[in-house]
């Protein structure tokens, strides 16, 4: 199994911690920079603010000696790591904290400009050439009364500036590389928590699709991928039990066709090469007629089965009244019951009782289920068919005085083709379909079927059916 998902992992990891790394250097570093530049710079000019607001204030008053200034102003420079001046109007350095000592003529600095950072606090460069390595200056004016007298300078050298950025970054890269190996302490735990299941639901996957549907996926684990095994696994069974029922669809289909087509075929032979006489053809062509009849009716079921079946099937619903299609339903009846001396006792609620439901479909469930209680019910008895209203809900009940229903049967009795084993003398003509085919419309309308049976005793099924408002309608 190729480790495509794996590899993909790993490979974004590593592709995080080349893209985080190349932002930092890049990114980083500028933003570094130019916050370090704005710290030492800002602390670079309140300091010349203050200075020029007070010591070199005094220095132009002449209120203090020219030498206490300049051992005050190089203790400063000494605490800023910066270089100080005191600049004339002029441009002429008159006490510069680089010296060991107060110059005796002052110094011009060439092309001096007081607005030279262009409208910033602070500049990066020589400072009019006065520096041979870069330096981060600010200046700030001495003024007495509304005039202008002088500036005040400090310098700090961008090599402090650039110590001070490279610690910064070292922090960020020494957090980025703890980052970057808490980030590769995942992949082990990928591997634990998720690729090592998802390898087990592929195995399982690969298993299904080659055939094997009793291969059960061994996880284990409550999350998301253990939901996804539960189901495939749910899914295999369904499947398996799905083939199991189509194998047993087909050879209960193919036992049920291959007995009259055998007795059609040999019967039918036997009439045309003579061995039957013609005194005796009446007798079998007659056979042949009922056997045929027999295909008719299991080919009709099963037709109404794939009906049912097809997926978005949609029942064509209607308001109409149960009482009526019970009395039409049962007279169709009434030559079968009379040979067998079977009488049909309605138990009707009402004259009319409207219910919301599939009309067609609702007459073959009666029809189905009125057949069965007549084909296992003894000469001489009674079906009493009911019709009633709880709550809302309509309950039609078909029960009859036959032989009853196994207990162990009663399950099963809503399989297609089961036929109960003490019963298929009372029903060679029958499918096995009838009772799937009404389970499956009473399903479909959202409806409920029981069945309560006792041997020697007789048979009920009662299902439900929607009340239609139409009728609430007439009540009022």
């Amino acid at each position: 199994m190729k480790k495509y998902l794996y590899v993909k992992f790993i490979f974004a990891i590593v592709l995080l911690g080349v893209i985080g790394f190349a932002v930092i250097s890049f990114l980083g570093n500028s933003l570094a920079q130019k916050h370090v530049e704005s710290v030492y710079s800002s602390e670079l000019y309140r300091e010349a603010t203050n200075i020029a607001q007070s010591r070199a204030a005094k220095y132009y008053q002449e209120s203090v000696t020219v030498e206490n200034i300049f051992a005050n102003l190089k203790n400063v420079a000494s605490y800023q790591d910066a270089r100080i001046c005191l600049i004339s109007a002029d441009g002429e350095i008159l006490l510069d904290t680089s010296l060991e000592f107060v110059p005796e003529e002052p110094i011009a600095i060439e092309n001096f400009n007081p607005v030279f950072s262009n409208g910033s606090y602070y500049t990066i460069g020589s400072f009019f050439g006065e520096f041979s390595q870069e330096h981060l200056s600010v200046m700030a004016p001495v003024t007495l009364g509304m005039d202008v007298v002088g500036y005040v300078s400090l310098h700090l050298p961008m090599s402090i500036v650039t110590h001070q950025r490279d610690q910064i970054m070292n922090i960020i890269y020494l957090l980025f590389g703890l980052f970057m190996l808490i980030l590769l302490a995942i992949i082990p735990v990928f591997s634990f928590m998720i690729y090592r299941p998802l390898q087990k639901i592929i195995q399982g996957a690969d298993a299904f699709a080659s055939g094997n549907l009793k291969y059960n996926i061994p996880l284990g684990k409550q999350d998301e991928l253990g939901y996804l095994a539960l189901t495939l696994n749910y899914m295999s069974d369904e499947l398996a039990k799905t083939g199991d029922y189509q194998r047993k669809f087909i050879a209960n289909v193919s036992h049920d066709f291959r007995s009259p087509l055998t007795s059609i075929k040999g019967y039918t032979e036997a009439i045309l090469d003579g061995t039957i006489p013609p005194e005796m053809q009446e007798k079998y062509l007659n056979i042949v007629v009922y056997e045929t009849d027999r295909l008719y009716k299991l080919t009709q079921s099963l037709i109404t089965l794939n009906d049912l079946d097809k997926p978005g099937r949609q029942l064509d619903y209607s308001d109409f009244d149960i009482n009526r299609i019970i009395k039409t339903t049962a007279a169709t009846f009434e030559g079968t019951c009379r040979e067998k001396r079977i009488s049909i006792e309605l138990l009707l609620t009402g004259q009319t009782l409207f219910v919301r439901a599939d009309m067609g479909q609702i007459q073959q469930v009666l029809y189905n289920l009125i057949d069965n209680a007549i084909k296992f019910s003894p000469e001489d008895s009674v079906i009493k068919i009911e019709s009633t209203l709880k709550h809302e809900t309509v309950f039609i009940s078909v029960k009859d005085s036959g032989c009853g229903i196994p207990k162990g049967s009663l399950g099963k009795i809503w399989d297609r083709f089961y036929k109960i084993d003490s019963s298929r003398g009372k029903d060679r003509k029958g499918t096995g379909l009838g009772l799937s085919i009404v389970k499956e419309i009473i399903s479909s309308h959202q409806q409920n079927i029981n069945v309560i049976s006792t041997e020697g005793v007789g048979t009920e099924f009662i299902f439900t059916l929607a009340k239609s408002p139409e009728e609430d309608s007439k009540e009022e």
